[in-house]
């Protein structure tokens, strides 16, 4: 899959079917419309292209927006090279192109650079200026230019629609295995491995603080997770914690992960986490010693949820 950051990097002789969308989460609905997109490519001999916009359009045009995504840029990328599409193109969403009138879209954009010959889009896409124009507009342009217009059912798209509101949902109300179903894999993270207090090494689980750089990636509901964590390209088991840690009066939020039968210093490495199964909200107790006999619990269920696995 080829990646293209500005539209006006895009340069390809081949025209094009293509789809346009934030595709977050990438998760069962959209690969639904990507298949559709490269059937179309291989029955054609076109190139199968989506455009996207980042930052998110709400974060640019809706200042006050506080939108949490599924997938960062290139958790996004990363997934998108599984699904077979020839070519992604990200580009850079801000107030000028904004204002690019619904034909000058389709003509500067979608016919002169992108070379269109086939657009699938659901039935209520709306672009140009202030979101003006419709289907019923593309229709009639592809009309003038000389491109096909595909929709995308209603059912299609409530189904996509759907899909990412009760991936949120769930997220937020820490149903990992639910929302884990509706993406069709793992939610997963990329972090950072910074200093923390070390207060968890003082009762024989010590942890790894995590940074999220990116403010916009939707972390789940506080509480104690079962995770798989990725380091250096080897895969170990871990429980994780989200939370301000009550018992010891904590104050702001905090991510750290247990790794088990682990010993390596990973200070400043970056790893990914996925998230398998929530254990337990996260709870205030009254002693450290409280605490301690609460994540022996803990670990024995994170290590009996592996066991299965392998059954």
């Amino acid at each position: 899959m080829k990646v293209f950051r500005n539209i006006a990097l895009y340069e390809s002789q081949k025209p094009t079917v293509l789809t346009i969308g934030t595709f977050d989460g990438v998760h069962i609905g959209h690969k639904k419309i990507i298949e559709k997109l490269t059937k179309n490519a291989s029955t054609k001999n076109l190139e199968s292209v989506i455009l996207t916009f980042f930052p998110h359009p709400r974060m640019v045009l809706q200042k006050d927006s506080d939108i949490k995504l599924l997938n960062t840029l290139d958790e996004k990328i990363q997934l998108l090279e599984q699904s077979g599409l020839n070519t992604l193109i990200i580009h850079p969403f801000d107030k000028t192109f904004s204002e690019l009138s619904a034909e000058e879209f389709v003509k500067q954009i979608l016919v002169d650079k992108l070379n269109l010959k086939k657009i699938v889009i659901g039935y209520d896409h709306r672009f140009g200026k202030n979101r003006t124009a419709g289907i019923e507009q593309l229709i009639v342009f592809g009309e003038k230019y000389d491109f096909e217009v595909e929709q995308i059912s209603a059912q299609e798209i409530d189904e996509v629609s759907i899909s990412s509101t009760k991936i949120r949902k769930a997220l937020d109300n820490g149903e990992i295995t639910l929302a884990n179903s509706y993406l069709g894999y793992n939610y997963f993270f990329n972090a950072k491995v910074v200093e923390g207090k070390k207060l968890g090494r003082t009762i024989g689980f010590p942890t790894a603080n995590l940074q999220v750089s990116e403010k916009y990636k939707l972390i789940p509901k506080t509480g104690v997770y079962v995770v798989e964590v990725f380091v250096d390209n080897h895969n170990f088991r871990g429980m994780m914690n989200i939370g301000t840690n009550p018992t010891v009066s904590g104050k702001q939020q905090t991510v750290e992960v247990n790794i088990l039968d682990f010993d390596q210093d990973i200070y400043g490495k970056d790893i990914r986490i996925t998230l398998l199964q929530k254990i337990r909200d996260e709870q205030k107790f009254d002693s450290l010693e409280a605490l301690k006999n609460q994540l022996t619990k803990d670990k024995t269920t994170t290590e009996n949820y592996f066991l299965k696995l392998k059954r």
